[in-house]
């Protein structure tokens, strides 16, 4: 039920990986022809070395009729690769490694450089690829195991062999785009779409079950953020923002783009999630990036295995399983009647929550906000259920403490000291 297809070595992916068709144990070279190729009246197949190679591959599968097989997993340039499930597009995109991002020093971009294709019998629905990866810096033997689905999931064994010190060492990464939407508080954009992005947000479960929510942003500057944790639960980037009206944009169709979920398999230890955020003023560049941080900077000579799965999905009720942010949104706070009422640099914010145990309470029961500001002041709170929509708004006034660039907020909903949504995280820099 599966099926392959190779990717031309070319302008743009020029790096030749070797590809081998393991069957019945026996792994054996798939040399590059040029037949398995279209190229078109107007191009002319190359006069190509037999050991030309390929770029890369792609697994068709047929996900969503037995009449026709989707693109469900690709692996082109360096580590990356990209995995569907049902009813979905192509945005994010997951990579084996990374290694020193966002540092001065420069980022390093590991490789598989190989890949070992197990074959599979006819009816079988599930597919497992070896793979080295090789950089500068370490070497890696990896193991996926690929099931499609309505939420495809690739389970992913790896083996890392550091070969000298890595300042900061990404496990599990994750990479978007996100370009504005909603949360700005005024696009700096002419752009007739209200939205772009292929994430929204950074969503995880830390390691003592608490679930955090933190809205993606197109920052002037770049931005780093690490989330302190043990033994984390899951993390992911994620496009919670699923109908049309949100981007309309036919061609591209972001509400169909999918979120990619992290679970660890088995303890990672102290370490941190961390999520860089870089300017960019065109959508066509992958500016978000998630990955876990361990606390320990890897040693020259010792090895590191990581084990997680990797779920491609567009909505799940256990991510998480109870109330979460659905928007974000914030303006300035001098408008109309308030205008001389807050400080220079104060920010009006509203966050809205829904799902679990909210979407039963009545607009009378006393729902609180638990907000917090490091580094700022909070003005004007307001918690109220939105009748036309049913969601449960906080709004609030923040203003930076003198001498301080930015303030990090938090909050989430109680009810006689119950908790009743995941944690929203956000930082406020004016």
């Amino acid at each position: 039920m599966f099926e392959v297809q190779f990717f031309h070595r070319g302008y743009q992916i020029r790096q030749r990986v070797n590809i081998y068709d393991v069957d019945a144990g026996e792994p054996v070279e798939i040399e590059y022809n040029p037949r398995a190729f279209t190229y078109g009246r107007l191009v002319k197949p190359p006069r190509a070395p037999a050991n030309l190679g390929y770029a890369g591959f792609r697994i068709h599968y047929p996900l969503q009729t037995p009449a026709y097989k989707d693109e469900l997993l690709v692996f082109l340039g360096a580590s990356y690769f990209r995995v569907l499930g049902r009813n979905q597009h192509y945005g994010l995109s997951a990579r084996g490694l990374a290694i020193d991002t966002g540092l001065p020093s420069g980022e390093e971009f590991p490789t598989f450089t190989d890949f070992w294709l197990v074959r599979p019998q006819p009816n079988d629905r599930a597919l497992t690829i070896y793979a080295l990866l090789d950089s500068r810096s370490v070497a890696g033997a990896y193991r996926f195991d690929l099931r499609p689905g309505e939420i495809t999931q690739v389970e992913v064994h790896s083996e890392l062999y550091p070969r000298r010190p890595i300042a900061k060492l990404g496990v599990a990464p994750l990479t978007s785009m996100f370009f504005f939407g909603e949360n700005d508080g005024g696009r700096h954009f002419d752009d007739y779409r209200p939205q772009v992005h292929d994430s929204d947000g950074l969503m995880s479960e830390t390691g003592q079950g608490q679930w955090l929510w933190r809205p993606l942003a197109n920052p002037r500057d770049l931005r780093v953020n690490r989330f302190i944790d043990e033994n984390p639960h899951g993390f992911g980037l994620i496009q919670r923002e699923r109908g049309f009206v949100h981007y309309e944009d036919a061609e591209s169709q972001y509400e169909t783009r999918p979120s990619y979920w992290v679970q660890p398999l088995g303890n990672w230890g102290k370490g941190g999630v961390e999520l860089v955020e870089i300017p960019s003023d065109e959508e066509i560049h992958d500016n978000m990036v998630a990955y876990w941080v361990p606390a320990q900077s890897p040693a020259a000579g010792k090895p590191l295995t990581f084990a997680y799965l990797l779920s491609a999905f567009a909505e799940n009720p256990r991510w998480p399983p109870g109330g979460r942010v659905i928007a974000t949104r914030s303006s300035n706070p001098a408008m109309g009647d308030n205008k001389g009422h807050f400080a220079s640099g104060a920010r009006r914010i509203l966050i809205d929550f829904a799902g679990g145990e909210l979407d039963g309470l009545a607009g009378a029961q006393p729902v609180k906000a638990e907000l917090s500001a490091e580094n700022g002041q909070i003005e004007a709170l307001t918690v109220q259920r939105v009748a036309t929509s049913g969601a449960w708004r906080v709004a609030f006034v923040v203003t930076p403490k003198p001498r301080h660039p930015s303030v990090d907020l938090h909050c989430y909903l109680t009810l006689y000291g119950e908790v009743l949504t995941e944690t929203w995280v956000d930082q406020w820099t004016p």
